[in-house]
């Protein structure tokens, strides 16, 4: 394929003879994997300016670099300027790949809560319907069984391209992926065609980059109404959620909630999972799930909407609920025989840690002990929401250290200390999390739930110099286990 064709639908400046007719090796954003005419797409970043790195492209055989910057003065080789950088990558790689989403079924999913549970169940129930698929999300990327790291919930689009073209060369036919509000922003989804759209609820997060509720809602939209893109075949829409009004932008829609199409009677949850009837157009089927709460009751309408959308049944939506065991960090219970829950979620705004601690309190036989903390370079703002809300619901809360970046973790607790005094909640406030994790199963009686709240699947600590290795449920087991031997020996 040509430089010309790779370019096609761009609309970049006038390429030369020689250039739009050469042959195109790859594309790269990273200067260290380009090779031999190789197209490298230099964006502006938040921290670095990818120019900086276009002469070294060169150097290591690139035919070209695309910017939408203009062309540094010193820079010796071709310099193709475009409009939008990201948009134009996307493009690109549509192109170079053969445009594997006309062939790969994509299922986007949307939201602030709930995205990485719902795209595990979609996953589970094509799969259980015979299906070969792919994931990528905020815990990994699934390629036809294969598990590997996930450096973003939403990777650039090159990125998601290749994987799609790659999952299609395995024989997949559907992936699965949550779409984050900065990857539509940014444009990393730009022009990919996705048959299915869901969206699960909208609170707040991410203002510091968005900066209003309204932004950061138009940032979601753009998954049901892309600007420049096909808009999906389908969208999956929660109908108890009034932002929703805002994304249905396709003329097939399924609503899920508590009175809509798709709705769920008949709930009960106990330690086992849940329990319910899913109805579907006059059509009832029994639901069994393994996971808690009835947050998750959402999370599954939201997926059995999807699987809908393509046409599945509602027993094969059933068994495919039933086969996802469980979502690494999300609710996620460690047991060492101890007479009390311990649970590790990723709730880190004020809505999710609501909705979390709910689920504790659904399944408590004595008090909820919450542990939390707050991100540093984030949203300030939602600190004191978060403290309100462990405050309000919980008997008894520990406050500490997340990933504090280069803030200073005693101010970012104190922001948060601002919500948890206007309640009398007992709590106390350790900034080394794991002597934090230590008080609060410290605190635990027989019948109690600890929710170990915020990090999640996380196995790392971002401190101001260093990124560190640290897994809340690595350090709840070690705690756990030392109590049980301390227990026995006094026995």
């Amino acid at each position: 394929m040509t430089v010309g064709q790779v370019l096609d639908g761009v609309r970049p400046g006038e390429l030369s003879p020689a250039l739009a007719a050469k042959r195109v090796g790859g594309l790269e954003y990273d200067s260290r994997r380009v090779g031999k005419d190789f197209l490298f797409f230099a964006f502006p970043g938040s921290r670095v300016d990818g120019r900086r790195f276009a002469q070294e492209a060169i150097a290591r055989g690139a035919s070209a670099v695309v910017s939408d910057l203009p062309r540094p003065n010193d820079f010796a080789g071709e310099w193709v300027q475009v409009e939008h950088g990201r948009r134009a990558l996307a493009q690109a790689a549509l192109n170079f790949f053969h445009h594997p989403d006309e062939r790969v079924h994509f299922t986007g999913i949307t939201g602030t809560n709930g995205k990485t549970t719902t795209s595990y169940l979609i996953d589970a129930i094509l799969r259980e319907a015979g299906f070969v698929t792919g994931l990528i999300g905020t815990i990994d990327y699934r390629l036809a069984g294969e598990v590997r790291p996930s450096a973003n919930t939403t990777p650039e689009s090159l990125d998601v391209i290749r994987f799609a073209d790659e999952l299609e060369q395995r024989g997949g036919e559907h992936l699965i992926m949550e779409v984050s509000s900065h990857a539509l922003a940014l444009g990393r989804v730009f022009g990919i065609k996705f048959h299915t759209a869901v969206f699960t609820n909208l609170t707040r997060d991410h203002l510091d980059f968005h900066h209003t509720m309204e932004e950061y809602a138009a940032a979601k939209r753009l998954l049901f109404a892309p600007q420049g893109s096909p808009a999906p075949e389908w969208s999956v829409l929660n109908a108890d959620d009034a932002a929703s009004r805002e994304m249905s932008g396709t003329a097939r829609t399924l609503w899920y909630g508590s009175d809509a199409q798709i709705r769920a009677e008949r709930v009960r949850g106990d330690f086992s999972g849940l329990h319910f009837d899913l109805l579907f157009e006059g059509a009832r089927q029994p639901v069994e799930s393994p996971l808690n709460g009835r947050i998750n009751v959402m999370n599954i309408l939201a997926a059995a909407g999807a699987g809908l959308s393509y046409g599945l049944s509602l027993e094969t939506i059933a068994r495919g609920i039933a086969a996802c065991r469980a979502v690494p960090g999300r609710f996620e219970r460690i047991d060492e025989g101890q007479p009390f829950l311990v649970v590790v979620d990723y709730a880190h705004t004020d809505d999710a840690l609501r909705n979390v601690i709910q689920v504790a309190r659904e399944l408590a036989r004595g008090r909820v002990i919450t542990l939390f903390g707050c991100g540093g370079d984030r949203d300030r703002s939602k600190r004191p929401l978060m403290g309100m809300a462990a405050a309000e619901l919980s008997d008894f809360v520990v406050l500490t250290s997340d990933n504090p970046r280069s803030e200073d973790p005693l101010d970012i607790m104190n922001d948060a200390l601002v919500g948890i005094r206007r309640f009398d909640t007992p709590h106390v406030a350790e900034p080394d999390r794991a002597k934090a994790i230590r008080i609060a199963i410290g605190q635990a009686r027989p019948g109690d739930v600890v929710l170990l709240a915020g990090k999640g699947h996380e196995t790392y600590q971002v401190l101001r110099d260093q990124t560190i290795q640290f897994d809340d449920r690595e350090v709840a087991r070690a705690v756990l286990k030392d109590s049980e031997q301390r227990s026995q020996k006094s026995e």
